[in-house]
């Protein structure tokens, strides 16, 4: 798996995304920015999803989950906020509130759980009760 690519890849998803949250349905650009949005959504799954579905597998186990592993979109934030560029120019991510796939295990009684996939580097984080708090899966 090239691993820059998907970084790549996802971070155009995650752009998109950020651009559909600045404009209203009312906007003429809505639904052909949301058809994009779609179109990269599947290519995405299409590219990267065995993959990533077997790092999913692995975390699911770790995690004893009884969960279904989704599709990778799926884990996909509503919302992300830009951070500022690393020394390389590369802008990182963050999620705020709870996103992403919620997951059920034992080790968290009655917590708010979730996995959610965010780009540069891509990774699967654990959010517990709305709070970003481990990596689970890094792509480097």
């Amino acid at each position: 798996m090239d691993l820059k690519k998907l970084d790549q890849d996802l971070t155009a998803i995650v752009e998109k995304r950020i651009a559909l949250s600045k404009i209203t349905y009312a906007d003429e650009r809505y639904d052909d920015i949301e058809e994009e949005l779609h179109d990269l959504e599947d290519d995405f799954n299409d590219e990267y999803g065995d993959k990533l579905e077997a790092e999913l597998e692995k975390i699911y186990a770790k995690l004893k989950s009884d969960n279904d592993v989704l599709l990778p979109s799926a884990y996909l934030a509503n919302a992300y906020t830009p951070m500022l560029p690393d020394a390389n120019g590369i802008v990182s991510y963050e999620v705020k509130g709870a996103e992403g796939v919620p997951i059920e295990s034992e080790q968290f009684d009655k917590q708010d759980v979730r996995i959610v996939l965010i780009p540069n580097p891509t990774r699967f984080v654990m959010q517990i009760n709305g709070l970003s708090l481990k990596d689970l899966w890094r792509s480097r």
